[in-house]
């Protein structure tokens, strides 16, 4: 299989196999207009298999909502062909309308207008807590 390379834009690599989509989706990249290659289960020394999102444009990606969904990615800022800047993401102290909550007595669930907010409770379990009932939320790292 041939993928070109890119000239300027980003290259999301280490994903975990099967995240892809999901990010796909959280950025809202189908509403792009330029070029996206999703490269799917490609073998990796170093994790067994791993997905790679190629994006032909340099745009302003909510890192936040990378780093919740898989904090092992590495963002490479492409420029003129070249790797210009490595990003390592870390889970974020704190992500806003990413998730909702699942209590049902939570405010988030009457009032539409308040945003959703976690917080990190615990990095080494992936937990984050709403900020308004204190429900949980589990970071899926499947």
């Amino acid at each position: 299989m041939n993928i070109d390379g890119i000239q300027n834009g980003i290259v999301l690599d280490h994903i975990k196999a099967g995240k892809s989509m999901d990010i796909y989706n959280y950025l809202d990249l189908d509403k792009l207009d330029s070029t996206v290659a999703i490269i799917k289960n490609v073998k990796s020394t170093k994790m067994g298999r791993k997905d790679i999102i190629k994006i032909d444009e340099l745009l302003d990606i909510d890192l936040d909502v990378l780093a919740y969904i898989d904090p092992k990615i590495t963002v490479n800022i492409i420029k003129d062909g070249k790797l210009a800047e490595k990003r390592h993401l870390n889970l974020p102290k704190e992500i806003k309308n990413v998730l909702k909550c699942k209590n049902p007595r939570c405010i988030t669930g009457c009032e539409q207008e308040i945003d959703h907010i976690f917080v990190l409770a615990d990095e080494e379990k992936c937990l984050y807590r709403c900020i308004y009932c204190d429900g949980e939320d589990y970071v899926s790292l499947k």
